[in-house]
């Protein structure tokens, strides 16, 4: 476990503060989405994404033509990625929460220029997404390589937050008659939808078996 920066320090409720790698690239690694958070000219701004983690770098990506991406080249940012587990249901409305993992990362992002760690990138992208689909699909070509912008943030600088378990409710709150309890929540997919477009005769994929299956 490393020690926290001060703005990477859980300030409410630090318990649920966890700063060990594991942590934080498990939940980086099961997380779909992030948020990149930066400051413009017209105040902040959060923009999410689809993320991938490669060891001790995490990459992000977006248009080559968003100028938010653009602006945020060289500049402080905060990438934030929050798994929902559950809805904490208490006995007073004040105590309602969530059970949750969550990750923010601090850092300066670089454009990834590099052809080799360009394709890495595209390709922990792509599977983050659905393990297994970049060696399925057609690779991006050179227009859609071009239009792609990479950004690449070290993971030195991070924090993970977490909540798990029951409801706290105030003891003189626990024989009012009130239900109090957790509702599970979880990704769970479903059948998958053939495009409708879709050639006769194609199957349908391991990567979408697999992930249908899970």
């Amino acid at each position: 476990m490393h020690t926290p920066t001060e703005r990477a320090t859980v300030k409410r409720l630090p318990e649920r503060g966890a700063y060990d790698r594991q942590t934080i690239d498990s939940i980086l690694d099961e997380a779909l989405i992030c948020h990149l958070a930066f400051e413009t000219d017209h105040g902040p701004v959060a923009i999410p994404t689809i993320h991938a983690r490669i060891g001790d770098v995490l990459y992000l990506h977006g248009s080559h033509a968003s100028r938010m991406m653009r602006a945020t080249v060289g500049e402080q940012v905060c990438v934030t990625a929050t798994i929902v587990d559950g809805i904490v249901v208490a006995r007073s409305a004040f105590h309602h929460s969530l059970n949750y993992r969550s990750v923010m990362v601090f850092g300066t992002p670089r454009v990834v220029e590099d052809a080799d760690e360009r394709t890495a990138a595209f390709a922990a992208i792509t599977n983050h997404v659905l393990s297994g689909r970049w060696d399925e699909a057609r690779q991006p070509n050179a227009k859609e390589d071009k239009g792609t912008r990479l950004l690449a943030i070290d993971i030195d600088e991070a924090s993970a937050k977490l909540r798990s378990g029951p409801p706290v409710d105030d003891e003189e709150d626990m024989a009012l008659g009130i239900w109090a309890g957790v509702i599970p929540l979880a990704v769970t997919p479903g059948e998958p939808i053939p495009a409708p477009d879709l050639e006769p005769g194609v199957d349908v994929p391991p990567s979408v078996i697999d992930y249908s299956a899970s």
